[in-house]
């Protein structure tokens, strides 16, 4: 398969179309069959049909051009409901996203190395998921006040984040390329949900866990440890209780970002709440999980760092306006708006 093929192949999944689907949409008359043969190698098409299937499909002609990558072993968290036409739109979105981010970097002579500096410590079972936050608060200097914006930390931490438009039923996933992390939320969820499954995704992609485990608690804890870490929730609700308000959780909600049932699972892995206590709480949250009402994180969670890096590349003339625009998967019209008010 030549390069155009398969660059077209990605690019009907990502829409989640079959080539009738891709056929019924594009502005000229082109058969379910002849697409096969593009995507098979046997034919390649005019410039009009190219130009043709880059508006059917959304994207710029010099998609077709680009050079592919490859994902890695992917920790994939998703519901049952989810599709396998899904599951590819939401892995080619990740690949078309990423080829334009190493793209940038690569043109600004940007080399970033991860180092994992907690791939050491074996992770056997729950009670060694905190010493593994510690060292790994330590190593990133990130101290124990909450974290402002996990998206924009872990990217100044060699981490590429990625929220994407994806169903309701996917979760999040994490993989690496080359030797690359990368974390992938949705951009459907609360602040609250955005910090959690990022951390999370972290986990898979650092903590060197035991193959037997329950490898998904294990990334909640350690999701719920880095929002939370230490003796946080001990100095805010006190050592033993019996009884925790939904309103003392809604206040550890709004100042460290973290959903009030995730609190609630914090406190009673830190052994802070009996079991009666966590019950009577989950018997009242039962008809509000999405916690309407319970109050929000005041901050934000976006990454600022492939912006600015695009705004760098115009602003030094390394690319011209076009190509910047191009690779900011914007129209130049609003690129440049945004670049001269920036």
């Amino acid at each position: 398969m030549n390069a155009f093929a398969e660059r077209l192949k990605s690019a009907r999944k990502m829409k989640g179309w079959s080539l009738q689907e891709l056929a019924d949409n594009i502005p000229v008359s082109i058969s379910k069959q002849a697409l096969h043969k593009y995507e098979s190698g046997l034919m390649h098409p005019t410039g009009e049909v190219l130009i043709a299937l880059s508006k059917a499909l959304g994207l710029r002609p010099d998609y077709f051009l680009r050079k592919s990558i490859e994902l890695g072993p992917i920790a994939f968290r998703k519901k049952a409901r989810l599709g396998s036409k899904e599951i590819d739109s939401i892995k080619e979105k990740v690949k078309e996203f990423l080829e334009r981010y190493l793209e940038v970097e690569q043109l600004l002579n940007i080399q970033v190395r991860f180092k994992n500096p907690i791939g050491n410590i074996q992770i056997a079972d729950e009670s060694e998921v905190d010493h593994a936050v510690l060292k790994l608060i330590s190593k990133w200097n990130l101290g124990h006040d909450p974290i402002p914006n996990v998206i924009e930390m872990l990217e100044e931490n060699g981490v590429r984040v990625i929220a994407i438009d994806a169903p309701e039923s996917f979760d999040g996933l994490s993989t690496f390329v080359n030797d690359i992390p990368v974390v992938v939320i949705s951009n459907q969820f609360t602040v609250e949900r955005k910090r959690f499954t990022a951390l999370h995704e972290l986990g898979h992609l650092v903590l060197n866990m035991d193959a037997e485990i329950d490898q998904e608690r294990i990334c909640n804890l350690f999701a719920g440890a880095m929002l939370l870490p230490d003796n946080v929730l001990e100095r805010h609700l006190g050592e033993k209780r019996n009884n925790i308000a939904i309103g003392e959780l809604v206040s550890i909600k709004e100042e460290f970002g973290i959903s009030v049932q995730a609190a609630m699972m914090r406190a009673q892995f830190k052994g802070i709440i009996d079991k009666s206590g966590v019950d009577r709480f989950w018997k009242t949250i039962a008809s509000n999980k999405k916690e309407e009402g319970l109050g929000s994180f005041a901050g934000s969670e976006k990454s600022y760092r492939f912006e600015h890096l695009v705004f760098r590349l115009a602003a030094e003339e390394v690319v011209s306006m076009s190509k910047a625009a191009a690779l900011a998967g914007m129209k130049l019209s609003d690129f440049r708006e945004k670049l001269e008010a920036a």
